[in-house]
């Protein structure tokens, strides 16, 4: 396969390691932990791995002898850049442990192991994926791991192929999962160990022992690079507004990381919303409102950064999105048999009276895409909600109304985008190419060390990566309750935005300015050669959180 001069060169490059993972390593036990809400609950559910302590790797003195044994991996959800190192870290940890180690890849997600499905990862095929973006080394897939036939029927290829520990590279569904799968492995006494790795581009799966997930650094610079340069078209046509929506469903970490990187003239933070209580028409009249006090000084050009989950952040779209979800999940068969054009007066008949009148008040198009399947875990899929194409719509309205009253004077002209696909694949930054790489080494440390049920960790990330702390956090630590298919589950908890955090502070405090003025910043391509400053500069975001 012809292949071009970056991957080439990218082959070549060797991910930094943590100072502690570079010889022999010593594992440091924490105090015990208990789950971030819900403790009597989650302790209930999670006998056999709940309260376990942090973990950290330091600098071994002594040769540790460690038994050859078979591993399995698993890329599960939607792809982030840098899995393909965590798969490398993964297997050069076990081989250096012990030369005869194997590591079996199973295919296109949790689906593979319940199909049995796998190929065995050999040095050959890891060499030609390191470094490079994408999961198509097995592939993933959304394939929910929550029954017992599941934990059974993946138990009977995983005893097939001898394989003592199972690393699942996922979300904080995938990891919740595999924390389920951790405890009922250990209940029955499998004699399989379930490590789990911190991914999503999303950047909600943090807490304070993983300081970011990965892919969230390398799909932000893609994205920034982007809006960087639609703002520079926008600075010399000087006569669209664009509207751009960025990925983050449950949060809002990607909108203002890019936010922190570009500088635009608006980004909404869906958590603000929230905690404000604003209504759809707050949110349309503050856009509108910034358009007309630019356009008074002859600026009728702007950007505006919309994080996808925000029409679910809207505390009465909140509401209605909530009892939707639980009508659809009980009455999912029923509704599928309702003529498309009744399907909107159904949903209105079935609603109470006050979700009733918001429904019945939305465009068309808004209604029925909240209507739309459901993704696996019970929710709407925003990312099929078109809200950049809906409020560039209303405001336009809205600034029509303002002309007519005399209070708007420029033109406003739009362009919509929606920034997903484009960052998930991409090439890894350095940032990324290192973390994942650790985070993949670590979770073999782990599996050496006999450990189940814990998320593979690397802190201190802002310094160099000869600093970085390794070690693990057992998944139980990070959860709690949470009502999904209209029924009480234990879960992951999500990270939102931090109003009270740094990053969301300093963006506040730029606001106003970024608003009336062009302070748009260009932050131009990934780079992957030159000085450390501009190669390895971790996000804007963990600057701020650590400064």
């Amino acid at each position: 396969m012809k292949k071009s001069a970056l991957q080439l060169a990218r082959a070549a490059y060797q991910p930094k390691l943590p100072k502690s993972l570079r010889g022999e390593v010593c594992l440091k036990e924490g105090a015990a932990t208990q789950s971030v809400a819900d403790q009597e609950a989650i302790a209930k559910l999670f006998p056999n791995t709940y309260g376990m302590p942090v973990l950290a790797f330091e600098p071994g003195c002594d040769t540790r002898n460690y038994p050859a044994i078979n591993a399995g991996v698993i890329l599960s959800g939607g792809q982030a850049p840098g899995g393909h190192n965590v798969i490398a870290g993964l297997f050069d940890g076990l081989k250096r442990m012990n030369k005869d180690c194997r590591l079996f890849g199973f295919l296109l997600g949790p689906g593979g192991l319940v199909d049995h499905k796998y190929i065995e990862l050999t040095a050959d095929i890891i060499d030609e994926y390191r470094n490079t973006g994408g999961f198509d080394i097995i592939g993933s897939g959304r394939t929910k791991l929550e029954t017992k036939e599941q934990f059974d029927k993946g138990l009977e290829i995983l005893h097939d192929l001898d394989i003592k520990a199972l690393v699942i590279i996922g979300g904080d569904d995938s990891n919740t999962n595999a924390c389920v799968l951790a405890e009922y492995y250990k209940q029955i006494g499998a004699g399989v160990q379930v490590i789990g790795c911190p991914k999503t581009i999303d950047g909600d799966l943090k807490n304070e022992m993983i300081e970011s997930s990965f892919g969230f650094d390398t799909a932000c610079k893609v994205y920034s690079e982007v809006i960087g340069n639609i703002q520079r078209d926008c600075n010399s046509a000087k006569k669209y507004w664009h509207f751009i929506k960025l990925m983050g469903r449950s949060a809002s970490h990607i909108a203002l990381e890019c936010a922190l990187q570009t500088q635009p003239n608006i980004c909404l933070i869906s958590e603000e919303v929230e905690a404000k209580q604003q209504t759809l028409d707050d949110i349309v009249n503050y856009i509108a409102k910034v358009v007309a006090t630019r356009a008074e000084e002859g600026n009728n050009f702007g950007t505006v950064l919309i994080p996808e989950g925000l029409i679910e952040f809207i505390p009465a779209m909140k509401k209605l999105i909530a009892e939707l979800n639980d009508f659809l999940a009980a009455n999912g068969a029923e509704f599928a048999m309702v003529k498309k054009s009744e399907q909107i007066n159904y949903i209105i008949k079935h609603l109470s009276a006050e979700n009733a009148a918001i429904y019945s008040s939305l465009p068309e198009t808004v209604a029925r895409q909240l209507t739309l399947d459901r993704d696996p875990h019970g929710n709407v899929q925003v990312s099929l909600i078109e809200t950049e194409k809906l409020l560039a719509e209303m405001v336009g309205r809205r600034l029509a109304e303002m002309k007519a009253a005399g209070s708007y004077v420029g033109k406003f002209a739009t362009q919509t985008h929606f920034f997903g696909y484009e960052g998930r694949c991409a090439a890894p930054s350095n940032f990324d190419a290192d973390y994942c790489y650790s985070l993949g080494f670590t979770a073999a440390m782990l599996i050496g060390e006999g450990k189940t049920g814990y998320m593979s960790s690397v802190r201190n990330t802002t310094h160099p990566a000869e600093e970085w702390i390794a070690g693990g956090v057992p998944v139980t630590m990070m959860m709690n309750m949470e009502r999904r298919h209209g029924e009480m589950k234990p879960v992951i908890q999500k990270a939102l935005v931090r109003l009270d955090g740094a990053p969301f502070k300093y963006f506040v405090s730029q606001r106003k300015q970024w608003e009336r003025e062009t302070c748009y910043m260009y932050p131009g391509p990934i780079q992957y050669f030159g000085p450390t400053e501009v190669c390895d500069q971790p996000t804007a975001t963990l600057r701020l959180e650590q400064q």
